[in-house]
């Protein structure tokens, strides 16, 4: 490979794996909390992916990083509260160490002292698409996905204090391993709007309730994130790799639907404002918004494929087939994502299954935690071997905070349309007697968007639309 390190070959005896590909698996779609599977990558080549390796197959390549300050702030580092430079890994590496070459380059205008630098979720199919080779050392057929590579997966570069907002994603479960440095567990969907390492009780009393997950994930770690549960993300060393793949569920195609009719509500009416009104609806990532064609054909393949996934699902049941076997995956699907004004919120519905299946339930009566398998536990229970750092809460716990219309951000699950649907005035806009103020009373788009959108409303014209469709 021109310009890159020599290929690393596996070492002696690396084979040997604590969990078959089969009962890998069976933990990933049956676990319904987080936990850290050990000792399962240690003969991927990827566990090389340090920075100083990737500069050099990257090499002159640019890639954008998302620039925050390090500051404990009562409200989230959103992405449109950053800046963002294109730079290559070389000038990203300069600026981490202080190297003076970096006070010409594109972080000169950042003191690493006060500002970190965040290449998040890049495309590894994209970002490599010129040397495809390197997707085979990414293996997550050892946890019982065979084909998936690293071309269904996502690589994470940051600096310390680089972070992600508390957040949940919308689809799949997430499977996260650790090659470079230390996080607090992360990744995107649906943002809540508390800061969860400093949090504004006073706005979000209802926050003393939820129940925090704490796991600092090493190199050689791999983290479970399951279906729907909140999660927080914090760089803690200088320089950190990550690279992750979500894992597509069934229970996706409904999500997908909501997706659909919040990317037509929004795209349709934020374009029909003045132009010269318009607020930063679209992320600082974003090209441009789709057109409502382009939206109505995104909500008629979601619609069918939901009922396609349905009638599979009665097929199999008539006709199961062999224990094991892999679906084929649908493709990686981060949609796009948009932003109705600078306090992201969330703008769909948060499905969560109250329960899962007898036969779920059977297998994780089989599952026991281990030296290989550790499990992530609240935080008053919490082990000294597990570290401290990130907030990952259960999606029932801030769901009941968010009930007041303090949903995060949408994610689909980390590209897509971003609206705000909190439907409550804010205190600062209330007289003494908690009437609205005069001077306040005139509705904007925002303001019938953050009804229109709001997740329970969303679900329910979800759930009318394919009804009528199935009709």
């Amino acid at each position: 490979m021109a310009g890159a390190a020599a290929r690393h070959a596996p070492a002696p005896g690396a084979g040997v794996k604590p969990f078959t590909p089969e009962k890998a698996k069976e933990i990933v779609m049956s676990l319904q909390q987080p936990a850290v599977f050990c000792n399962m990558v240690d003969d991927w080549p990827a566990l090389h992916w340090n920075t100083k390796y990737l500069s050099a197959v990257l090499d002159a390549k640019t890639i954008q990083f998302r620039i925050g300050l390090k500051t404990m702030d009562l409200v989230p580092q959103f992405e449109t509260r950053c800046s963002y430079v294109e730079a290559t890994l070389q000038e990203f590496l300069a600026w981490s160490c202080g190297q003076p070459s970096c006070l010409f380059g594109p972080f000169r205008c950042y003191e690493y002292a006060k500002y970190w630098a965040y290449a998040d979720y890049k495309y590894i199919a994209r970002l490599f698409e010129d040397k495809e080779e390197v997707f085979q050392d990414i293996k997550w057929s050892d946890f019982g996905f065979p084909g998936r590579s690293g071309k269904e997966s996502t690589l994470w570069i940051g600096s310390e204090g680089a972070n992600t907002p508390c957040h949940l994603d919308s689809y799949g479960c997430n499977l996260v391993l650790q090659v470079q440095g230390r996080i607090p567990y992360e990744e995107s969907s649906i943002f809540s709007k508390v800061n969860v390492t400093n949090p504004d009780l006073k706005r979000f009393p209802e926050f003393r309730n939820a129940t925090a997950h704490v796991v600092t994930l090493s190199p050689g770690q791999v983290l479970l994130v399951p279906r729907h549960w909140w999660h927080y993300v914090e760089a803690i060393d200088p320089v950190t790799v990550s690279i992750n793949s979500w894992i597509e569920l069934d229970a996706d195609h409904k999500a997908r639907v909501e997706e659909a009719i919040t990317r037509t509500l929004v795209c349709a009416i934020k374009s029909a404002e003045n132009p010269s009104d318009a607020d930063l609806w679209l992320n600082p990532t974003e090209v441009e918004a789709t057109s409502h064609d382009i939206n109505l054909q995104y909500l008629n393949s979601a619609v069918s494929a939901y009922f396609k996934c349905q009638k599979e699902n009665v097929s199999e049941q008539t006709h199961p087939s062999s224990i094991g076997a892999e679906k084929t995956p649908s493709a990686s699907c981060k949609k796009r994502k948009r932003q109705v004004d600078t306090e992201p919120e969330g703008c769909k519905l948060l499905t969560h299954e109250a329960g899962f299946s007898r036969v779920k339930a059977e297998k994780l009566q089989k599952i026991s935690f281990g030296p290989h398998l550790i499990q992530v536990l609240p935080q008053s229970q919490e082990t000294s071997s597990m570290g401290a750092g990130a907030v990952e809460s259960d999606y029932r716990d801030l769901t009941h905070e968010n009930e007041g219309g303090h949903f995060g951000k949408l994610h689909c699950p980390r590209k897509q349309l971003v609206m705000s649907n909190d439907c409550e005035t804010p205190a600062n806009q209330m007289d003494s007697d908690g009437s609205p103020n005069a001077s306040q009373t005139a509705l904007s788009t925002n303001d019938l968007l953050d009804c229109l959108v709001n997740p329970h409303v969303i679900s329910l014209v979800a759930q009318l639309l394919l009804e009528r469709t199935r009709i």
